[in-house]
């Protein structure tokens, strides 16, 4: 059965701690519902009602969007090992971008890496505990280098201009507010 609590606890941020991948789901008020899987190690518990990730240069920006436009998000471990469990945070999502005065403090969480495009902080609102008995249990191998790899190839300017020509509007049109006006 399904619990919900209003905060985290030592034994679920154990869990967190030690999950390799969560998934994130926004919203905008119409058109698409967003949902991406995350990794490489890009996850921080700031208290035991904030969370932060780190995210990183994708083939979209949609989580950006839809939090310019409607701030919920929801956050989802999911065990895959013996133990079952489905862990989701419902919270408020706020996008901080390195133009931001709470980059540099939020960066610190993190380990660098040149695609880091923003941080996403997340204020929860409630958590909720699942049994995932259904869920298949897998073997975690390793983390991908392919971004590392990509990134490098790339330098900073070239993620930039990434970043301009592909992630300045979500699939629906939305703003993203990756760059001011000032910085295109």
């Amino acid at each position: 059965m399904a619990k919900f609590t209003d905060a985290l606890d030592d034994k679920l941020c154990d869990f967190i701690k030690k999950q390799n991948m969560f998934f994130t789901a926004t919203a905008a008020t119409e058109g698409r519902v967003n949902l991406s899987p995350k990794g490489l190690d890009s996850f921080r518990i700031l208290d035991s009602h904030h969370v932060a990730y780190l995210d990183l240069t994708g083939s979209g920006n949609e989580t950006a969007a839809h939090i310019e436009s409607n701030r919920r998000i929801t956050i989802m471990f999911c065990s895959f090992d013996e133990k079952p469990l489905i862990l989701r945070l419902y919270g408020e999502g706020q996008v901080i971008h390195p133009r931001d005065n709470e980059w540099s403090a939020m960066l610190a969480h993190f380990e660098p890496i040149i695609a880091a495009r923003q941080i996403i902080k997340i204020k929860i609102n409630s958590v909720q505990t699942s049994c995932g008995y259904a869920v298949p249990q897998y073997d975690f191998q390793s983390d991908r280098d392919t971004l590392h790899r990509w990134a490098d190839k790339k330098g900073e300017q070239g993620v930039r201009q990434y970043w301009r020509d592909k992630n300045q509007q979500s699939i629906d049109g939305l703003p993203t507010r990756l760059f001011e006006d000032t910085e295109n």
